[in-house]
């Protein structure tokens, strides 16, 4: 399972076509990339180690006021040090926050990740003269990327340093997930007594996982600055945390390509049905959420699976 497939391969080379197939939509494929990569870091502690969290904007939030106030404040303009400062710098709170926050499970765990990220928007709220509040750090303008390549109008290089940044993160996580650490978040997903019981140091691993899953959320943060030259309070919101919940649901958790097609799938329809409907696109989300609660439970990736072995079967000799 760990070696790396055939049709992997084919889906990360299709991932180049939108330069020749759609060029005009390099911006929303960028957008969708960097959801893919939240979403990513959300299903490496939900999927594989079942934390459950509302508050994973928190992270998100960090690592684009990383990099925000680090230019508006400081200065600090060239975008590479300033993604990796913003990944180290929201990994460090994933880990303060983990220690105590993970001593708790279940519903009272959901409760204060919400308040969490709750707590550090109204701090930002708060000392507005130093974040900017809800009017946010528009105008930023980074340097070029190694120094070579211009952001232009329409995102070449922000979609192709977006999807090189994905690459990296998504064969980090991959070797986690396959990794003997990977497989001992199952068995704590699985039957966390069990593995008390076994010695396993369950609140270490869990605050470590949670630690590097912060970490790339504050990536993902980082690249949503950095493309769009501008970051508010907003990105702290309980609506980005539940977004990428979703984006998980129709995706699949557990799955290492489902926060991919979860957040194709959300953005696009987002992006269509804004445009038929302003006022009401939200319902198609819902309905699309509905469906697959009810007839995809494992996500699309599982329908997938249980479509492709039923006709393997009806196939067989």
């Amino acid at each position: 399972r760990s070696r790396v497939s055939a049709s992997e391969i084919v889906f990360w080379l299709a991932t180049l076509l939108p330069f020749v197939l759609l060029p005009s939509y390099l911006s929303l494929a960028s957008q969708i990339a960097i959801a893919a990569l939240f979403a990513l870091s959300v299903d490496l502690v939900l999927g594989y180690a079942g934390i459950i969290t509302l508050g994973h904007a928190a992270f998100f939030g960090i690592g684009a006021y990383t990099v925000g106030l680090g230019l508006a404040r400081l200065g600090w303009s060239e975008p590479i040090s300033g993604l990796i400062a913003a990944g180290l710098v929201a990994a460090f709170a994933g880990m303060i926050a983990g220690w105590f926050l993970l001593r708790y499970r279940g519903l009272t765990l959901l409760m204060l990740t919400i308040a969490t990220a709750a707590m550090l928007q109204e701090a930002g709220n708060i000392r507005s003269d130093f974040s900017g509040g809800y009017d946010g750090l528009p105008g930023l303008t980074f340097d070029p990327l190694l120094g070579l390549f211009q952001y232009d109008l329409y995102s070449h290089t922000n979609y192709i340093y977006v999807l090189v940044v994905l690459a990296v993160v998504f064969y980090f996580v991959r070797r986690i997930v396959y990794s003997p650490f990977g497989q001992a978040l199952t068995g704590i997903r699985e039957n966390v007594r069990r593995m008390h019981a076994i010695g396993s140091p369950v609140h270490r691993r869990l605050v470590t996982v949670y630690a590097i899953s912060a970490g790339i959320a504050g990536v993902a943060g980082a690249l949503f600055t950095q493309t769009n030259a501008y970051v508010t309070l907003t990105v702290f919101d309980f609506d980005t945390s539940a977004k990428v919940m979703v984006m998980l649901i129709l995706g699949g958790t557990g799955r290492l390509y489902g926060p991919f097609l979860g957040a194709a799938v959300y953005m696009l329809l987002e992006d269509k049905l804004s445009k038929m409907s302003p006022t009401f696109w939200q319902f198609g989300i819902g309905l699309m959420l509905v469906l697959a609660v009810l007839f995809a439970r494992r996500g699309l990736l599982g329908l997938a699976d249980t479509v492709w072995r039923k006709l393997a079967r009806r196939g067989a000799p």
